[in-house]
């Protein structure tokens, strides 16, 4: 069996993972400053709808079906020696072909695109203004995509910095004009849409010059259908339409709230907060993951895939499980503190805590997926994810809209969560096959019971802090009252973990330094 150098795995998670930590919280000072100014009200919701859009649309384009496929075949490519820049630079082509033309679509077909996403706007001030945001939005597409695919190039490559650190130039670009807007007395609407595609050629230009400076200086030429891009098209298609079920989840969801006043606002606030640990562990887990899985399978190192992926689920579990617990257990401070202010008053803050209790408990299935689907599409197995999705979307659609006469806006949130599980469940159970890179190990094993006690007792500890801090919160000193809690969860939780074998900081730092 061949065997390649040992994985720098938690090195290459820490780093993507702390750049996603600092664009998720540029993003929440983006979102405290949309809430602070604009609330929950039409105007805040018409710009949601309207941004969601080319976000929903790169996860076919960028981060989704195009890069998951691009990915392992790149990555193996430049494990052969296989004249990797000319793949790259003929899948850089393509893609710049197709979204400008989908661009262009998309700007005639705005008012029809807004319905499906929220049809209760129609014959409603918030319609009008969604189309209007929308058609400045959406050639952020074009951008964020070809950047996404040169962020490919640049993880299979094992840089990681540049690619982890374009999503902060894009939460730059909002707040700093929005702060600006705010004092100068611009519409806070039309900032927000018009920030959206600079931010686009910010991330976009980073990643061009890392590129570059790599050796992969990619620039549009005539476009041509090779048989390598008619492979990778053949296997993106099956994760495009997987990738279309997860946004037709999200459409259920948003169609439910659309006619729930203020209720996708109270969704996407949530859904920010617990996108935090969401994208800092399952973000960083996905993006080192796949190019080193399909590097492994090249080499035929099974046991070495095997350990990565026990690493990978330690690592993500290790982090999402105390993460959800103390969304379950403390959401209200985490929203006052966040949110409650200005055009955002205390209603709004506890139907967005409700959201974020339940976003809270699909939190570790939504990252097993992230860690279980790169074994299908380092394998170039796209189909079985295609199934899965499937099955979950029926799950969702039962419930967000089953549920909705009854429990209101909060059957969405029901509704993505136990999809989510669904998801992870039926990845994990249809991996059994793939051999022994797709079995955790002893090590793995032992922990994961220890990382669920040390998260209730993290639990116990922060209710008690939270009652102590009861009165410090909704005052003057509700930041620091927050920054106690955070420390006493964190605390808590590293110190009984490391005590009882759920955490090794040892090993973290070994890992580190490797």
């Amino acid at each position: 069996m061949k065997t390649t150098a040992p994985p720098r795995l938690i090195k290459g998670f820490l780093t993507v993972g702390s750049w996603t930590l600092i664009s998720r919280i540029m993003g929440f000072v983006r979102d405290m400053m949309i809430a602070a100014t604009l609330g929950a009200g039409p105007v805040a919701e018409a710009f949601l709808v309207a941004f969601s859009l080319p976000n929903m649309f790169r996860r076919f384009f960028a981060e989704g079906a195009f890069n998951m496929a691009f990915v392992p075949m790149f990555s193996k490519k430049v494990e052969a020696g296989d004249n990797a820049r000319d793949f790259a630079q003929d899948a850089f082509t393509g893609l710049a072909t197709i979204l400008i033309v989908f661009t262009l679509i998309a700007q005639v077909a705005m008012p029809w695109l807004v319905l499906l996403m929220a049809a209760g706007f129609a014959e409603d001030q918030r319609f009008e203004l969604a189309v209007l945001y929308g058609r400045i939005c959406f050639p952020y597409i074009l951008l964020i995509s070809l950047a996404a695919l040169l962020c490919g190039v640049l993880n299979s490559l094992g840089r990681f910095v540049a690619a982890a650190a374009a999503p902060v130039l894009l939460n730059l670009a909002l707040v700093v004009p929005l702060f600006i807007g705010y004092r100068v007395g611009w519409d806070p609407g039309l900032t927000l849409a018009w920030t959206v595609p600079f931010g686009g050629v910010l991330q976009l230009g980073l990643v061009w010059i890392a590129a570059a400076r790599a050796g992969f200086r990619l620039v549009p030429r005539r476009p041509k259908m090779t048989p390598e891009l008619r492979r990778l098209a053949i296997i993106a298609a099956p994760a495009a339409l997987a990738g279309g079920v997860m946004q037709v989840n999200l459409l259920v969801g948003r169609q439910v709230a659309s006619f729930f006043d203020g209720a996708i606002a109270w969704l996407n606030y949530a859904d920010r907060l617990y996108q935090l640990p969401l994208g800092v562990v399952g973000i960083a887990i996905g993006v080192v993951l796949l190019p080193e899985l399909s590097r492994r399978l090249r080499a035929e190192d099974d046991a070495g895939g095997r350990d990565a992926l026990s690493r990978a689920a330690e690592f993500a579990l290790m982090l999402a499980i105390p993460s959800a617990v103390a969304f379950l257990v403390v959401p209200m401070p985490l929203v006052t503190t966040l949110f409650q202010r200005g055009a955002f008053d205390p209603d709004d803050a506890a139907a967005t805590a409700l959201a974020l209790a339940i976003y809270g408990l699909g939190l570790p299935a939504f990252v097993l997926q992230k860690v279980w689907q790169p074994l299908y599409y380092a394998r170039e197995d796209t189909v079985s994810p295609f199934r899965y999705a499937l099955v979950s979307l029926v799950v969702n659609v039962a419930v967000a809209i089953g549920l909705a006469p009854y429990i209101g806006f909060v059957s969405a949130a029901f509704g993505t969560t136990l999809a989510g599980w669904a998801m992870a469940i039926l990845l994990i159970w249809g991996a059994r096959g793939m051999g022994e890179t797709a079995r955790v190990d002893a090590r793995f094993r032992r922990r994961l019971p220890r990382i669920l006690l040390a998260s209730v007792a993290m639990g116990l500890c922060l209710w008690v802090a939270n009652i102590v801090l009861g009165t410090m919160f909704g005052g003057p000193w509700q930041f620091l009252a927050l920054l106690i809690l955070i420390g006493v969860g964190a605390l808590s939780y590293f110190a009984i973990g490391n005590l009882i074998g759920a955490v090794s900081l040892r090993q973290i730092r070994h890992s580190i330094r490797r």
